[in-house]
């Protein structure tokens, strides 16, 4: 397994794998490439099995000290394998050199292999919501 990270948005073959992985983890939701464009101090972190993208993580600048750990998934037939793990484990290290003193993610109940390995790897819950489109929201927050 390869692991890459871009401060940028990436070349269209490596894009188009984040977009179509995005639709598969997030039952048909798409991520349009202007949605990313206009995140301050983005970063992208991608796991490959050769060429292809099996897992994501993508974050950005929350304030001048938090990073907001926005989205990320493994493709279903990679699932139990550490790439999850791994893939935070590597943006954690990578934003905590960058200067930042906390990550922040947002979680959903019904995603409970995502909330589970949050918590596991040492994100506490400080808030709950529910957004406008009337789903319950749950904010967990990292000090590195």
């Amino acid at each position: 397994m390869d692991y890459i990270y871009y401060e940028r948005i990436p070349k269209a073959s490596v894009l188009n794998g984040i977009m179509d992985l995005h639709e598969h983890v997030f039952e048909g939701s798409q991520l349009r490439e202007e949605k990313l464009a206009e995140k301050e101090n983005m970063i992208i972190f991608v796991a490959c099995d050769r060429e292809r993208v099996v897992g994501f993580k993508i974050g950005y600048k929350y304030s001048s000290d938090t990073f907001y750990s926005w989205l990320g998934g493994v493709h279903t037939d990679y699932r139990g394998n550490g790439i999850a793990s791994e893939l935070m484990r590597r943006q954690h290290a990578l934003i905590k050199s960058l200067g930042y003193i906390n990550v922040r993610t947002i979680s959903r109940n019904i995603k409970r292999e995502m909330l589970i390995l949050n918590i596991k790897l040492g994100f506490n819950v400080i808030e709950t919501f529910v957004s406008e489109k009337g789903k319950h929201k749950i904010v967990l927050e990292k000090e590195l």
